[in-house]
């Protein structure tokens, strides 16, 4: 232990993390199955959005005359449907094409007037504008996209609108990320699964099942194993098989100071540990390091605490490896409406009730706020983020992240 960090700020852990970046995998999938993947590179339109001037209203496509007095009556040339050229017509003045949303523009017109605002007579052939016709509501080719010129960055999140934003530019596969795979492993005696009988001094194991939706919430795979009871050996067996088949272990528990505290014990004499404990509370004693090349991340046993670095720790330190521009969570001011004690050396992370006035965001504290009580992580709508000697007396505005 002697020289290696020990109780650092988060920038500092953070820093110490990316050293050890992920391997990430390129992957091409079809555009169906894309939606929450990661673009392994930047992404250029194949096709110039619109690609040629179109109407953005069911009307008439004219020409527009600022010199024009209305009503206006015009000769009616033809119909312009979507899909379909419009180089038989060339319009003038006193001329004018019906046109549907998405048709091509006809030859010599550079406006539009909505149907609604036009009446037509079908019998001699014309339409009566009610009003001057809008340039406005002509698309033009290449006004959303240009043919050849990046639309998503590499590391974008393919959201549904960057899925449809894909299709428009022409993909129909996308180059991706492989998701990673997490291995996530509980430690301790006492762990027992959900839906199991208790025996006294046992309880059941939530760590896993929490952590692996914050798994899934990056976009990755979690791989949830077994709890390992507290012997060397056990856990040693276990680390290595997860070594093997991921690419990223998760262990909680066992990384305080108590003598069976064997995730740090282990790392400390077989693995290669790079920092413990950092600057936060809760969740002060988390390692970091590798366990046969495998970076390891080793998380408090409390629930609260373990979500709370993933949050603050392995959810950074993933985004970066992958270049993912997110998920992230949104970082607000808010107004504290109960006292929050800060530390003097720590970011200070409480679990808050958030309520939208007129003033802005009131934060309440209304749970008890122990690292055990994971019904008030459940209940709350976002963590305070109070620096290191930050005020958290009632109405201090701070930094609240939004869960």
């Amino acid at each position: 232990m002697e020289g290696l960090p020990y109780f650092i700020s988060v920038e500092e852990a953070i820093e110490i993390t990316q050293g050890t970046p992920l391997p990430c995998i390129k992957e091409s999938i079809p555009l169906d199955q894309a939606h929450g993947r990661i673009l392994a590179e930047d992404l250029a339109s194949k096709v110039d959005d619109p690609p040629f001037d179109n109407s953005s209203m069911d009307g008439f496509a004219c020409v527009h005359d600022p010199e024009a007095t209305y009503p206006l009556t015009l000769t009616v040339l033809g119909v312009v449907p979507a899909a379909k050229e419009a180089t038989e017509f060339h319009v003038k003045h006193g001329q004018a094409c019906r046109i549907m949303t998405g048709a091509p523009m006809p030859n010599g017109s550079n406006s539009i007037l909505p149907i609604e605002r036009c009446e037509v007579n079908e019998v001699d052939e014309t339409v009566t504008l009610l009003e001057a016709p809008k340039p406005h509501f002509v698309r033009h080719q290449g006004e959303n996209l240009r043919q050849g010129i990046t639309a998503l960055p590499k590391g974008s999140v393919l959201t549904p609108s960057r899925i449809g934003l894909c299709a428009t530019m022409g993909y129909d596969f996308i180059p991706t990320i492989r998701p990673l795979k997490v291995a996530i492993l509980s430690t301790g005696d006492e762990l027992k699964l959900p839906g199991t009988p208790l025996e006294h001094g046992e309880i059941y194991e939530s760590n896993s099942f929490g952590l692996a939706g914050l798994v899934r919430w990056l976009g990755h795979e979690p791989v949830r194993m077994n709890s390992v009871n507290d012997t060397m050996d056990a856990l040693r067996q276990s680390l290595n098989a997860a070594s093997q088949s991921c690419d990223l272990i998760l262990t909680s528990g066992g990384v305080s100071m108590g003598e069976f505290d064997f995730v740090r014990k282990i790392m400390e004499e077989e693995g290669n540990l790079q920092f413990w404990r950092m600057k936060i509370r809760p969740g002060s004693p988390p390692l970091f390091g590798t366990w046969r090349g495998t970076p390891l991340f080793g998380l408090p046993g409390n629930p609260v605490s373990s979500h709370v670095v993933f949050r603050m720790l392995v959810a950074p330190y993933i985004r970066h490896s992958t270049q993912a521009d997110g998920p992230v969570e949104l970082r607000l001011k808010a107004k504290l409406c109960d006292r929050v004690k800060s530390t003097k050396d720590c970011v200070t992370l409480r679990r808050v009730t958030l309520h939208s006035t007129s003033e802005g965001l009131m934060a309440y504290q209304p749970r008890h706020q122990g690292s055990g009580n994971l019904e008030s992580l459940a209940s709350a709508d976002g963590l305070t983020l109070l620096q290191p000697g930050q005020s958290g007396e009632v109405g201090s505005w701070v930094d609240v992240m939004v869960l």
